[in-house]
């Protein structure tokens, strides 16, 4: 019966072509939902503590808009490049899939460099966890996306280690399918982040 199931879908995209495919797809998108939770649940209290510096460094004195922008420019195109991947998947060319994941891979890679540059450049100014209320909220809630991005490289490695040696199959390209939903949610939250964290912070709201 569940080959009968999965023939009725040999025309959709491979990483949907298997009974297991959808459904763990389908089990990602509501995980993705409690991590939506979560993150509401940062930026939450980040905005009831916006103002909570106790008498210290504001953001608008350490945030460097440059520097931020290149971040964004990053994590923004790997998730093209991402996109062009999942598309050279479907189309079953393997070396330009892996071409354009290993872009990903490079883009996400010098993104979290940045952001670890900039905790270095923000506790050498006085800025750290115990700074202020403030401070620590920003710091859980940047963090925590830092920490997502860097496991979400991790994942993709472990993945272009797997269809190098097993080729494209419905269940590689499930799961590399489900690795791009979770990069993709993470370029959502970094917009987030980049309006209410650092246009509001640079404009003192």
């Amino acid at each position: 019966m569940a080959h009968a199931e999965d023939a009725e879908y040999a025309n959709e995209p491979l990483e949907f072509q298997s009974t297991e495919g959808r459904y763990n797809i389908l089990g990602f998108w509501i995980f993705i939902g409690a991590e939506f939770a979560l993150f509401s649940t940062l930026f939450a209290t980040y905005f009831v503590l916006v103002n909570r510096t106790a008498g210290g460094i504001a953001a608008e004195h350490l945030f460097d808009l440059p520097l931020v922008l290149v971040m964004t420019f990053l994590l923004l195109t790997s998730s093209f490049t991402c996109g062009l991947a999942i598309h050279a998947m479907r189309a079953g060319r393997q070396k330009q899939f892996m071409i354009w994941m290993m872009a990903t891979l490079a883009l996400g890679l010098g993104f979290v460099g940045f952001e670890i540059y900039e905790f270095w450049h923000y506790a050498h100014e006085g800025a750290t966890l115990s700074t202020s209320a403030f401070w620590s909220a920003f710091f859980v809630l940047l963090g925590t996306h830092g920490l997502h991005v860097s496991v979400g490289i991790g994942w993709i490695i472990l993945l272009l280690i797997q269809v190098k040696r097993r080729g494209f199959t419905p269940r590689t390209a499930s799961k590399v399918f489900i690795a791009s939903l979770y990069w993709h949610f993470l370029d959502v939250i970094w917009i987030f982040i980049f309006t209410g964290v650092y246009l509001m912070g640079l404009g003192g709201l």
